[in-house]
């Protein structure tokens, strides 16, 4: 980018504008692909017999398509993972450039490109956290920090929110505060959770922003005690809430978490999966509040997903734990050399074009005015919140009581006035991401100016569809 108004050279090289038909669709293949799909493929969070997976043909930029022709704009990152968009050239060039030279290796060995990536975390990573532990994904990244808590502090106990998602994983899942955990139980029963801060639906009867980081923090502070400090062995929180409801933390909370878990001798986590490296214009987003944690979990974003790839960024006290005393965990794909060539990459990719600064820019200038303007026009938005490239517009039936436009956890019949929201994103060109009451908005990072305001068109058009249901 020549400038923070306008998109990298790379962001639209596939020129089909969204919402036509791909030049080349190929229905046979799309059919061959759904018949492999529905017989062999079993989907995670799925009742099988209830869906029809989309076959996707192949993507470019902010942009994949199906083999119909239909093309999407990608409104969901995929999962909120596809930082640097579908196809990009530099890291898919990374990838083949480190497979003709050095597949894969394994992880007790030292490698150019693990070791690169490292330093390059470290260099970006908050405070003093300066060494990095490779996992395969977030949810193994967040086990592994639990574990790394544990055994620095002796004690067994962590504490998670409720509004929260860690991974499917054993701990990860205990971790997770939203329903996903409920039918995983029971599990870690070290797990104790916590309302954070939710200004717009405050557990805490708060008026104001400081007023909720405040009472949000006695609460917490509250369950430490009743809990039993001494036996608390880390909080571990996202620093921006993701799939729960993009929920920026107040002023002064996450100091007063770190405040805290200095008091109580508790370790800090911050799992940055969803919103690290550039998701909200910030390396990690919790640079944005002047906060160092103990450890920072990644994963997503660290190379837009090409290949799996997380980890934990630890600080100095508790890797010199491990100087003398081996650490009990490791993973035969740990620091995976495609998945690191694609991750300096990324770095390469975010510093030469200025990523970090479109982000902000898109973020402030465009989508922060926009959503505004649709929280007026449209009495199912109770609240519209977010930050660089990651919001939440959060529907309701009752912009006074704040009732839901659907139920909490809600499916099938309930479900139905955001589904057909997403509908009628999709029919439009978009494919949005949708959880419980709310759209989110989390495009790909390169995504045009031009491109991220005919989203949000769509977006204002689908939600007359969400207007029509209140009553």
């Amino acid at each position: 980018m020549t400038d923070t108004t306008s998109a990298p050279a790379h962001a639209m090289p596939f020129t089909a504008p969204t919402g036509t038909r791909h030049p080349l669709p190929a229905p046979e293949l799309g059919a061959a692909v759904r018949a492999d799909d529905r017989a062999h493929v079993f989907h995670s969070w799925s009742a099988q017999s209830l869906i029809d997976p989309l076959p996707v043909a192949g993507g470019s930029g902010s942009t994949f398509w199906d083999y119909e022709g239909n093309a999407y704009l990608d409104f969901s990152s995929q999962l909120v993972n596809l930082n640097l968009g579908h196809g990009h050239p530099d890291l898919v060039e990374a990838i083949r450039h480190q497979a003709g030279r050095l597949a894969t290796i394994q992880p007790s060995m030292a490698s150019d490109v693990r070791g690169e990536l490292a330093r390059r975390i470290a260099e970006v990573a908050p405070g003093d956290l300066d060494r990095v532990f490779f996992t395969n994904g977030g949810a193994d990244a967040n086990e592994y920090a639990v574990r790394m808590a544990r055994l620095v502090t002796g004690r067994r106990k962590v504490l998670s929110a409720y509004r929260s998602y860690h991974g499917a994983t054993a701990t990860a899942i205990s971790l997770t505060g939203d329903p996903r955990r409920w039918a995983n139980e029971p599990g870690d029963g070290s797990v104790a959770h916590f309302f954070g801060p939710y200004p717009y639906r405050s557990a805490f009867h708060s008026s104001t922003p400081e007023e909720e980081a405040d009472r949000a923090l006695a609460h917490l502070e509250q369950v430490i005690v009743l809990e039993g400090a001494e036996t608390i062995a880390a909080i571990i929180l996202e620093t921006i809430v993701g799939t729960n409801g993009v929920l920026v933390p107040p002023p002064g909370y996450l100091a007063g978490v770190r405040e805290l878990c200095d008091r109580y001798g508790i370790v800090y986590i911050a799992d940055e999966v969803m919103v690290g490296f550039g998701r909200v214009g910030e390396w990690f987003a919790v640079n944005g509040f002047g906060v160092v944690p103990d450890l920072v979990t990644f994963a997503k974003g660290v190379n837009s997903g090409y290949v799996p790839l997380g980890g934990v960024i630890m600080s100095p006290w508790i890797a010199a734990y491990f100087d003398e005393r081996p650490f009990p965990g490791g993973l035969t794909y740990s620091g995976h050399p495609l998945a690191c060539a694609a991750g300096v990459a990324t770095f390469e990719v975010f510093e030469r074009d200025r990523i970090l600064e479109h982000v902000r820019d898109l973020g402030e200038r465009i989508v922060a005015p926009r959503l505004a303007a649709v929280a007026d026009a449209h009495p199912s938005v109770g609240e519209v919140r977010g930050r660089g490239l990651f919001w939440a517009i959060e529907l309701v039936r009752d912009q006074g009581t704040h009732e839901p436009l659907v139920p909490f956890n809600a499916s099938g019949a309930d479900a139905a006035p955001v589904a057909a929201v997403a509908a009628a994103c999709k029919r439009a060109g978009l494919w949005p991401f949708t959880h419980f009451n709310r759209v989110h908005v989390a495009p790909p990072l390169v995504i045009a100016e031009e491109e991220l305001a005919h989203g949000l068109d769509i977006i204002d058009e689908a939600l007359d569809v969400a207007d029509a249901h209140l009553g």
